[in-house]
């Protein structure tokens, strides 16, 4: 009878010891996913937030760009305004080699 009340403790003991290690899985489980959630969304906040910092650089490039293209455009239509086109002495040269083709 000893053997059989030590024997029922003993199931009584590993099955306590079960549960708690069962609910030790549980809750580690838990906190698990509640860690992997916020490091997700902290991942994508930063990942967002980079982004929008990369956007912002690329326009203000993209907008440095134009403005140098435009003042190169304009200083070279200056350029070519200066320049004093004389269709007369063209018009010879050009005939002078048609005439020779």
């Amino acid at each position: 009878m000893e053997h059989d009340n030590t024997l029922s403790h003993l199931l009584e003991v590993e099955a306590a010891a079960a549960a708690l290690v069962k609910d030790a899985q549980e809750e580690a489980d838990k906190r698990i996913r509640e860690n992997e959630e916020q490091s997700r969304i902290t991942y994508e906040n930063r990942c967002k937030e980079e982004i929008n910092t990369q956007e912002s650089l690329q326009i203000k490039h993209q907008e440095k760009i134009i403005k140098q293209y435009k003042e190169i455009l304009d200083d070279y239509c200056i350029e070519i305004s200066k320049v004093h086109v004389n269709n007369d002495k063209f018009s010879a040269l050009l005939n002078e080699y048609l005439e020779n083709e």
